[in-house]
């Protein structure tokens, strides 16, 4: 067993989890690289560590019970946990997504990776997580998530995405009830909103990805006794 402290990203082939990968790695972290695509996450872990980052690939696809399992059983410590991984599903012009024509099938796969997904892999290396002297867990929302702001016509908050912002609202909730869950262990377990960030995800939309990743890095290397239960961004607490 490593005794270097150990992160897995999911979603961290790319955009923001690579980032946070990356800022991780440059504190010390040993980082595991999720990736549906053992080719993408191996390629990935190659160039951190060509960096100098101490990284590696685990093929990971956070909606397939049996792929989670088994990227379980390769990881032997574990003390950062960041479900980073999402989809927003087809969107119409200027993202939206409505409402009153949604298909019921994308809703269920948005909610399958964006909730189900963060919920299957915390469950699977919880065991592992108990076993770290400091561990957390970091869940990736958005402030889309906030129903706060989401129901105040003089907050701007984007779009109607009404299959991927519940989900994230959805992910906040379940960030409430794992830290009420745990509350009497070490483990911290927040959300963090990156902000609009410059990825794939956004057609390169945003600010810089180096920057929205401060906040889940903050989160992922809090003090023993640090918050939890929280739903910050950059400035600090956003209403939920």
């Amino acid at each position: 067993m490593s005794d270097k402290k150990t992160a897995l990203i999911t979603g961290a082939n790319k955009g923001l989890g690579y980032e946070i990968a990356a800022g991780l790695g440059a504190q010390g972290y040993r980082v595991l690289i999720g990736a549906r695509d053992r080719a993408r996450g191996e390629a990935a872990a190659k160039t951190l560590r060509d960096a100098g980052v101490d990284a590696r690939a685990v093929q990971l696809d956070v909606t397939d019970d049996r792929s989670v399992a088994e990227a379980a059983e390769q990881i032997d410590r574990l003390d950062v946990l960041v479900n980073n991984a999402g989809i927003s599903g087809p969107t119409g012009p200027d993202w939206g997504q409505d409402p009153t024509t949604l298909d019921l099938d994308v809703v269920r796969a948005v909610v399958d990776t964006n909730v189900y997904g963060a919920i299957r892999v915390t469950n699977a290396l919880l065991p592992h997580l108990r076993r770290s002297p400091s561990p957390r867990i970091v869940n990736v929302s958005s402030s889309v998530a906030s129903l706060t702001w989401q129901s105040d016509p003089a907050v701007e908050v984007g779009p109607i995405m009404a299959a991927y912002s519940p989900t994230k609202t959805y992910l906040n909730a379940v960030t409430v009830h794992y830290a009420r869950q745990l509350a009497a262990t070490d483990i911290l377990v927040n959300a963090a909103c990156p902000g609009l960030v410059a990825t794939d995800f956004t057609g390169f939309t945003g600010r810089p990805v180096a920057e929205a990743a401060a906040t889940p890095i903050r989160l992922a290397t809090l003090p023993d006794g640090g918050p939890t239960g929280t739903f910050v961004n950059d400035d600090g607490v956003i209403p939920w």
